[in-house]
């Protein structure tokens, strides 16, 4: 069975250089983005299963990113992280069709776990 694709668009470099050995542990295939143009030329090319994306992001920031996402890959979870959390960002996040919303600060374990459960609704839509 092929690996759960995830892509992780975060400006800040640590948040991609944290996850990536995390989640590959967990037996996901990873592919990190600082910059949101890039991100999206790849999501042209495929669609990855799971996407985390911050908000707050030079040029197309992570609400556009979320909305292209899910217009061009409709099946794929996106879970937002963010800095700027407000109950507004959160209801829109997930009104584009977010999966889910962490704040920043986050701990490991709570992206692995929404991560799971956004793999699991994936591949079991109900």
């Amino acid at each position: 069975m092929a690996k759960t694709t995830i892509c992780i668009l975060d400006d800040e470099a640590i948040v991609g250089n944290r996850l990536k050995p995390e989640l590959e542990d967990e037996g996901y295939e990873v592919e990190t983005f600082t910059d949101s143009m890039t991100a999206l030329k790849r999501v042209d090319e495929t669609c990855f299963d799971i996407f985390i994306t911050d908000l707050k992001m030079e040029g197309i920031d992570g609400m556009a990113f979320l909305e292209r996402v899910k217009d061009r890959c409709p099946k794929s979870e996106v879970i937002v992280i963010t800095g700027y959390a407000t109950m507004e960002t959160a209801r829109e996040s997930l009104t584009k069709g977010a999966y889910d919303f962490i704040a920043k600060p986050f701990r490991i374990e709570e992206i692995k776990t929404a991560v799971a459960k956004a793999k699991k609704r994936r591949e079991n839509p109900s």
